[in-house]
């Protein structure tokens, strides 16, 4: 007589058998919370002004309009630069490209963290001693400096700039991914998947990586804020692209005016700090919302 268990012998369990939480729970908890939507609201006005802004203000951001460090109130409603650049079209404009930064370097150091931390946990044995030894290898390594070494290398550009951020920003995600593709592969629905024959990749990319993805998801959106704050680190140190505004790159460039012009360096800074905030409060309220302890507390 077959002694297969009665949860291996046919095909996998379904969804609602899995750990993962229900979505329309997780969406009423995340509605629930204050500071995330005060969040949602916030971000979705940042990224209206920076998407719609332009449209509306389509001067150039290096066109010099007016004489230089002229104050808020006057002829520019929050003043010029040191150069006499129109400080409210430099964040209008700026935004883009610090937001597209920050989106693209926490999507390359998600991609690399997960792949890494997937690997490690899943296979385990000398798979999993390589990749946490490589992973540690970066951890122990000063990531703004390592970040200028890249750039500096391949020269300022979005492109380098993002890359850079992403390859030194992923190991915190490679062990949470770790952790939770080692909780998860010994899960029944995981060993059914091996009983009907199903292949590795399979298992860890389409049966564990969609019920590890609660905690990753919130991992995500505190690598775009960790990422902004990169990329104004780096303009302020002069390794930003000087052919493309960025609030980085405004505060870099007026860092020596800031006790004449503070309007140039506190404006872009409280942008960057805005925008922060709000991925903040929208990854606290997605880390209450999908964490399962947290929801039996509520039930209970």
């Amino acid at each position: 007589m077959s002694h297969v268990p009665p949860a291996l012998s046919g095909a996998p369990a379904p969804a609602a058998a899995r750990a993962a939480r229900p979505s329309y729970e997780a969406l009423r908890a995340f509605a629930r919370n204050p500071g995330a939507l005060i969040g949602l609201l916030l971000l979705a006005a940042i990224l209206a002004v920076v998407l719609i802004g332009p449209l509306v203000m389509p001067a150039d951001p290096f066109e010099i309009a007016s004489a230089p460090m002229e104050p808020p109130g006057g002829e520019l409603l929050l003043g010029s630069d040191y150069m006499g650049r129109d400080v409210l079209t430099g964040i209008i404009h700026g935004g883009r490209a610090t937001l597209l930064v920050g989106v693209v370097a926490a999507v390359l150091s998600m991609a690399i963290g997960i792949t890494v931390g997937a690997l490690a946990g899943y296979y385990g044995g000398w798979v999993d001693e390589t990749l946490m030894r490589i992973t540690e290898f970066f951890q122990v390594l000063p990531a703004l400096l390592f970040a200028m070494v890249l750039v500096t290398l391949f020269s300022p550009s979005l492109v380098t700039i993002a890359v850079a951020i992403g390859v030194v920003s992923w190991t915190a995600t490679a062990r949470l991914a770790r952790g939770e593709f080692l909780s998860l592969k010994r899960r029944e629905y995981v060993l059914a998947e091996r009983v009907i024959g199903s292949s590795n990749a399979r298992i860890i990319w389409r049966v564990i990586l969609p019920n590890a993805l609660a905690p990753l998801i919130v991992s995500a959106t505190l690598a775009i804020g960790t990422a902004i704050l990169f990329e104004a680190g780096l303009s302020f140190l002069g390794l930003g692209d000087p052919n493309v505004m960025s609030w980085g790159l405004m505060i870099g460039s007026n860092r020596p005016y800031i006790l004449t012009a503070w309007w140039a360096v506190t404006l872009p800074g409280a942008a960057i700090f805005l925008t922060v905030l709000a991925v903040s409060l929208i990854g606290d309220g997605l880390n209450d919302a999908l964490n399962p302890k947290l929801a039996s507390k509520r039930r209970s």
